[in-house]
C-alpha cells in the first residue's frame, strides 16, 4: 500500500509539473493578470527564492502553492530566462518532503564542487533552503524550522535532496529561515546569512554540510515591529568611488513604512565573521521606543508591494551589476487580492547600487536596461510649461494600459504637482509631488476594486529626500501594478491596483506653473502568448 500511495503520489506530481509549466499558460489573459511581471501559472505565490544565474539564464524559483489561490503547503516553483524578461515556466522543482514544507532560501553554483556533490568537469547547483515541520510545530515544538539542501547536476532541471539533512539544526528558536548563500573569497568559505527571530544570524562553511556560527546582527537596530524575513548580504562598490561595501536586507513583516510587510537595508562592512554597521547611520537605526516605521530604517521601496526581495547569484564579474527582484504583494492582504485563478506577482527586476548622497550612503534602485525590449512604440512629449493641467493621453498610442513613462519636470514654482493615471470608468491611481509637506503621495484610494480589506485603499507616502527643485519620474503601468522610480532610483513606490479597465488616460497637473523639460511613452507589449 505505501508504494502505491507513493506512486500516486509520483503522477500527482507529474502532472502538476506538465500542468505548470504548459497548460496553464492559457490563462495569462485573465482580468488584472500583469502582461510583462512575472507570475506563475496558476494557484498562489510569494517570495522569490533561489535567483542565480549559470550558463546565459536567470533561475527563478519562488514560494508556491499549486493546490490553491491561497498560502499552503510551500512548494519551490521555477522559471527560466534569458534576459530578466521573457519567462519560461518549468516544472516544480522541489516538493515537500518528510522534513517539512519547502520554505524561502537560495541557490549558489559550487564552481569548485567544495560540497563534493558533483565533480570537477560538472559541478552542481545547490539549493539551501528551510524545512517547515507542521506535524512539529503542531506538537508544540519551537525548533520545527531547519536548513536543507538539494542539488542539481543538469542546470536545475531536475534535483536530488541531499541524504543528509538536514545540515544546519535549529538551536531553539521559532523562527530560523530563509538562508541566504554567498561565497566569501577572501576566507574561502561560504556564509550563510539567516533570519532567526528578530535578528540575523550568519553562519560559515566550506563545503555547503557543515556550518559554524559566526556572530548575529540587528537586535538593537532597525524596524523590529514584525519577525525578521528574508536576509541577503550583498558586497557593493560604492558608484564613482571603487569603494568596497556590504548591504544587508531584511525584510520586516508587519512594520514598512505604510503598513504591513515591507525591506529595510543596513550597510556597513563584513570580515568573514560579522556584520559591523556603519557608524554614522547607528544613531539614525538604533531602536528605540519612539521610532516610527519611516525614522527607524532604510527602506528598499516606500510602496506597500514590493516584499521579500533578494538578489541573483552567479551574475559574472564582467556584467558587474547587482540584480534584485521583490514579490509584489503585502502581507496584510495578499490572500484577499481579487485575482481569480492566480495570486502574487513579482516586481520588474532591478539594478540596485550604492550611492554616496548628500546625506550619506543610500541604496538606490532602477529598472533593469533590458527592460527596454518590451517597447512597441514611443511618443516624444516635447519641452512646455504646465500652467495648470496638460493632456497627456494623447501619447499612448494603443491604450492597453501596458506603459513606460519618462518625464524630466522642474517644480519649484510648485507646492503640489500631480500624475494621474485613469479609466474611461473613472477609476485612478494618483502620485503627488507635495513640496509643503516634504513628502511624495500615491492614492490608489479610487483604483478600482479596494474593498476587499481594509487596508488596501489607504494613502501611501514617502519623504522627499532632497530641496531639489528638479525630478525625474520613471513610471511603468501594467494591469494591476504601478511602478515609480523617482529621481533616478533615489526613492520608489510600488503599488498593486485592480482597475476594472487599463488606464487610458494620463494628466499632469501642478497649482503653479511648472516647466516640463522632456519626457517620452511607450507601448510595452507583454510577455505572455495570450492566444
Amino acid at each position: 500500500m505505501k508504494r502505491l500511495c507513493l506512486a500516486l503520489i509520483g503522477i500527482a506530481n507529474v502532472c502538476l509539473a506538465v500542468e505548470s509549466a504548459q497548460g496553464a499558460g492559457l490563462q495569462y489573459n485573465e482580468q488584472y493578470r500583469p502582461q510583462y511581471h512575472f507570475s506563475p501559472p496558476s494557484k498562489w505565490m510569494n517570495d522569490p527564492n533561489g535567483l542565480v544565474f549559470l550558463d546565459g539564464e536567470y533561475h527563478l524559483f519562488y514560494q508556491y502553492h499549486p493546490y490553491s489561490t491561497v498560502w499552503g503547503p510551500m512548494h519551490w516553483g521555477h522559471a527560466v530566462s534569458k534576459d530578466m524578461v521573457n519567462w519560461e515556466n518549468l516544472p516544480i522543482a522541489l516538493y515537500p518532503d518528510e522534513h517539512g514544507a519547502i520554505f524561502s532560501g537560495s541557490a549558489v553554483y559550487d564552481q569548485n564542487n567544495t560540497s563534493g556533490l558533483g565533480t570537477a568537469a560538472h559541478p552542481p547547483l545547490v539549493a539551501i533552503y528551510t524545512n517547515h515541520n507542521v506535524a512539529a510545530e503542531k506538537s508544540g515544538s519551537i525548533d520545527f524550522q531547519n536548513q536543507s539542501m538539494a542539488y542539481s547536476l543538469d542546470k536545475g532541471r531536475s534535483w536530488i535532496k541531499y541524504s543528509a539533512n538536514p545540515v544546519l539544526k535549529n538551536p531553539g528558536s521559532r523562527d530560523f529561515r530563509d538562508p541566504k548563500v554567498s561565497w566569501f573569497e577572501a576566507g574561502k568559505k561560504w556564509i550563510m546569512t539567516l533570519a532567526v527571530g528578530d535578528h540575523v544570524a550568519f553562519y560559515s562553511s566550506t563545503d555547503l554540510k557543515n556550518w559554524v556560527h559566526e556572530s548575529d546582527f540587528g537586535r538593537d537596530l532597525g524596524a523590529h515591529e514584525g519577525v525578521w524575513e528574508c536576509p541577503d548580504l550583498i558586497a557593493m562598490t560604492i558608484e564613482g568611488e571603487g569603494v568596497h561595501k556590504y548591504v544587508l536586507l531584511v525584510s520586516v513583516n508587519p512594520g514598512g513604512p505604510n503598513g504591513g510587510s515591507a525591506t529595510q537595508y543596513f550597510i556597513g562592512d563584513f570580515d568573514g565573521h560579522e556584520f559591523v554597521l556603519d557608524s554614522n547611520l547607528r544613531s539614525r537605526l538604533q531602536r528605540t521606543p519612539s521610532h516610527d516605521a519611516v525614522t527607524s530604517a532604510l527602506w528598499v521601496d516606500y510602496g506597500t508591494d514590493d516584499y521579500a526581495g533578494v538578489t541573483w547569484s552567479g551574475v559574472p564579474d564582467s556584467d558587474g551589476r547587482r540584480l534584485f527582484l521583490g514579490w509584489m504583494s503585502n502581507w496584510a492582504y495578499a490572500r484577499k487580492v481579487p485575482s481569480e485563478q492566480w495570486r502574487g506577482a513579482m516586481t520588474l527586476p532591478r539594478e540596485i547600487n550604492l550611492v554616496r548622497t548628500p546625506r550619506g550612503l543610500e541604496l538606490h534602485s532602477a529598472p533593469v536596461a533590458e527592460l527596454a525590449s518590451l517597447r512597441s512604440s514611443m511618443t516624444h512629449i516635447g519641452k512646455q510649461i504646465v500652467k495648470s493641467e496638460i493632456d497627456l493621453t494623447k501619447a499612448a498610442q494603443r491604450g492597453s494600459g501596458l506603459l513606460e513613462l519618462e518625464l524630466n519636470l522642474d517644480t519649484k514654482s510648485a507646492d503640489l504637482t500631480t500624475l494621474e493615471f485613469a479609466n474611461s470608468d473613472g477609476q485612478k491611481t494618483v502620485f503627488r509631488i507635495n513640496k509643503a509637506l516634504q513628502r511624495y503621495e500615491l492614492d490608489r484610494s479610487k483604483s478600482g476594486a479596494v474593498d476587499f480589506h481594509e487596508r488596501f485603499a489607504g494613502e501611501q507616502f514617502a519623504p522627499t529626500p532632497t530641496a531639489a527643485t528638479t525630478s525625474t519620474l520613471r513610471v511603468f503601468v501594467d494591469r494591476s501594478s504601478i511602478e515609480i522610480f523617482i529621481n533616478q532610483g533615489e526613492t520608489v513606490m510600488t503599488a498593486i491596483e485592480f482597475p476594472s479597465a487599463p488606464y487610458n488616460k494620463i494628466s499632469l497637473k501642478a497649482n503653479k506653473p511648472i516647466e516640463l523639460k522632456a519626457g517620452a511613452i511607450y507601448d510595452l507589449r507583454p510577455i505572455w502568448n495570450n492566444k
